[in-house]
Order: C-alpha cells, then structure tokens, then sequence
C-alpha cells in the first residue's frame, strides 16, 4: 500500500486520479471528477453533507464516516452548555468582567437559575453522540425524550421516542433541546420559527451537528423576544462565524467555535478506527460506519 500524506487541498488534483482509497473531511464534486479509480472514501467528520453531491451518490463508491469518534468530548461538552445555561454561567462571567456583584441580577432573571434533575432533555437524533448524551443526562436525573426518524430507538436509554413527523409535540414538552442530527434535506432549517414558537418559554436549545439544522434568522427573533429562555451553538450555517455576524450581539446566547469534538484522544481514535477498516477492506469483511448513500447518513 502506498500512502501519500497532503498537508491541503492544494496537491490533491496531482494525486486523486490514481487514488483507490482517500482519507479526509470532504473532497469537491470536481475533484472527484479526477478520480478514475477511487473505490472508498473514508471522512474524519462524522457528518458528511460536503459529500452528498449527485456524482458520488450515484457512483458506486464506499463511503464510511467517523460516527463514534466525537461521541464522548461531544457529550460531555453538551452538558457543559446545558449547566452552563441552566446556572446562568455567561450571565456570571459578565459580571465578573465588569467587577459587579450581580447575585440579584441573576437571581431576578426571566428565567432565574434552574436544576437539570427533574427536567426532560429531548434529544433530536439518537446516534452514538445522542446516546453517549442521554447515559450523562440521566446520571443527572433527567428524563430522556428522543426522536428519531423512524420513533424507534433504545427505550432503555430514552422514556420516550417520537417519529420526526412528531417533532413539534416533542418540543412541548422539554425543557432542553439538543440537536444532534445529521445533515439531510429533510433536517435543513428543522427548527424554524414554527418549532421555536412550539417550545416552553423557559426552554433552551442546543445544536452540535450542522449549522444549517437551525434557521438562524428566526433563532435570533425567538430569543429577542424571549419565545425561548436562551440557545447554545457549537455549529452556524457560516463557519467561521464572520465578526460582523448578528448572532455575535444576541443575547442570551452562547457561541462555542466548533469544538465540541476536540479532545486529546481524537487522533488516537480517528488512527484506530481507519486501522480497522483498512484490515477489513483488506481482507473483504464489512467495513464499519458504512453511509447509506441514499439517505445520507
């Protein structure tokens, strides 16, 4: 096996052409076009939307994704968000940077400080990085909702599941709401001003899967208009997230720079993972994490 390492993009044309398998997050439609005998791609990203274009659905070739990788650092950091927006943590290091003792300012809120144990997280997408969240959830006496695009999924991790078709009898009832799902034309803009108007006032909302499962105008108008108590984003439709941005000035939201996933041991998994299907794809088993094409996850 030959292996070619490229540091970018830049050198890709000169090497795909006679490439039969290609590691990275994404390749472009007209680079695949170069590739006259490319049989697997293997992403890094778990979610791989930069790849659904019509050539490489209908081509043939394997795709396989890094589901699991991101699972554990994308868990733990929902539930920083979570806590952090349950206890009014941004609220506390505003005040601080101002030097002012603001107890009766949060204690006064809208929506004052509040416990996770008791509440209903509804989780939107109950993959490995959904279920890794419900397992931390749960050791804080939460109670798991789900949905899934079929409603079925491990009851022994959620109370209840709800079909995608669902969605908005889901949101009623939660008091936060994590999105979790993959990128398809089906979750584009899932949550729009129809879903956001659905939740409780005292409902928080967080997303770690794709920027563009949110429509972000209506977010913006949701929370200045307190329809929802506050938001937490790791992902947004543009990354990076230009200074000039409006979600930069909205208030109680708190911006995360897509780095849900990142972890000391990302490399080390990513390096497992690619190990193990190489052996299989060597020795003709099934490959892990292989994308159905047609769905696109």
């Amino acid at each position: 096996m030959k292996i070619i390492h490229l540091s970018n993009y830049d050198m890709l044309p000169a090497e795909i052409a006679d490439t039969d398998i290609f590691v990275g997050y994404s390749i472009r439609p007209e680079q695949f076009a170069m590739a006259r005998q490319l049989k697997w791609i293997h992403s890094t990203a778990t979610g791989i939307g930069q790849l659904m274009f019509p050539a490489l659905r209908e081509s043939g070739v394997t795709v396989t994704n890094a589901r699991g990788v991101h699972s554990v650092p994308v868990a733990e950091h929902v539930m920083s968000l979570v806590l952090a927006m349950a206890r009014r943590l941004p609220d506390a290091v505003g005040f601080q940077l101002q030097s002012h003792w603001g107890q009766q300012e949060i204690w006064g809120a809208n929506v004052p400080p509040r416990e996770l144990h008791g509440s209903v997280l509804l989780l939107i997408g109950f993959g490995a990085i959904g279920q890794e969240v419900a397992r931390r959830a749960e050791a804080f006496g939460m109670t798991i909702h789900a949905v899934t695009r079929s409603g079925h999924g491990d009851t022994t991790l959620a109370k209840k599941l709800f079909a995608q078709e669902q969605l908005v009898e889901a949101l009623r009832e939660a008091d936060f709401v994590i999105l979790a799902a993959p990128e398809t034309p089906k979750t584009t803009h899932m949550i729009g001003p129809h879903e956001l108007a659905a939740m409780k006032h005292t409902a928080y909302l967080v997303n770690v899967a794709r920027g563009t499962l949110i429509d972000e105008p209506a977010l913006m108008e949701a929370l200045a208009r307190e329809i929802i108590a506050g938001a937490a984003l790791d992902v947004t439709e543009r990354e990076p997230l230009p200074p000039e941005s409006p979600l930069w000035q909205v208030k109680n939201l708190l911006i995360t720079p897509h780095v849900a996933g990142v972890t000391e041991h990302l490399w080390e998994r990513q390096g497992a993972l690619l190990a193990e299907n190489l052996e299989r794809w060597f020795t003709g088993r099934e490959l892990l994490n292989q994308v159905e094409l047609s769905r696109g996850y």
